[in-house]
């Protein structure tokens, strides 16, 4: 392995450097000593610019949250969640191990916090109290963190002819005495594991209950205030 040039060494080449092995090798596989090894430092080198793994871990996390776009402003405050959760999903299937830091470390993060602030303000512009929109951002977030993990583990399994066959014999040895409605519903299970209509069906679903309890709550559109409808 050629050893970095002297005195280009950088904290944005570490990440990038970093990014590229968590993606070719998965974080369970990552180190500091393979990132030295990769750049042709030593690994005391790094210690320079990242104080430990997880600190670079925060790093290559923040770079990637820092490619999202910034809320769209012209929509309206549903269409503006959905672009959200959308560009967070994107951004996991094609960075995976995203996934991995985000579950890790969810709260860490300069850049993560960016992303909440945008989120968060949509959804007190739209008139949620305080306590509403937390909660909101957090079934969100935990939402499209674990459908996209599931969609990433599944896609995974499908690439692999063996954990793919393993699969489907587990499936196909159920008994339809014993587990009647999975027999019955096996391929429209199979049909929903992942993709772009499955999540959006979900996200669909939380907004649809989120609108409606708006309505019933009769949150008004000027944040933090919150009135009653007359009898």
């Amino acid at each position: 392995m050629a050893r970095t040039p002297r005195n280009t060494l950088s904290a944005d080449l570490i990440v990038r450097t970093a990014l590229e092995l968590m993606e070719s090798k998965g974080t369970d596989a990552f180190s500091l000593r393979g990132v030295a090894a990769e750049l042709g430092v030593g690994p005391m080198a790094l210690y320079t610019y990242f104080r430990n793994k997880d600190d670079l871990y925060d790093a290559v996390r923040d770079h990637l949250m820092g490619l999202l776009p910034a809320v769209p402003a012209d929509a309206a405050w549903p269409d503006q969640v959905r672009a959200v959760c959308r560009s967070l999903r994107l951004l996991m299937l094609q960075h995976p191990c995203l996934a991995q830091l985000l579950a890790s470390r969810p709260l860490s993060g300069h850049e993560t916090a960016r992303v909440a602030e945008g989120l968060l303000g949509v959804l007190r512009s739209a008139g949620f109290d305080p306590e509403t929109a937390a909660r909101t951002h957090t079934t969100l977030f935990t939402y499209v963190l674990g459908a996209t993990t599931w969609e990433i583990q599944m896609a995974a399994e499908r690439r692999d002819p063996e954990a793919w066959r393993r699969l489907r014999t587990s499936m196909e040895s159920l008994s339809a005495r014993d587990f009647p409605t999975v027999v019955e519903l096996a391929p429209e299970l199979a049909r929903t594991t992942g993709g772009n209509d499955q999540f959006n069906y979900g996200l669909d679903l939380l907004l649809a209950g989120l609108t409606k309890n708006k309505e019933e709550e009769g949150y008004s559109e000027v944040p933090g205030e919150v009135f009653e409808e007359e009898i």
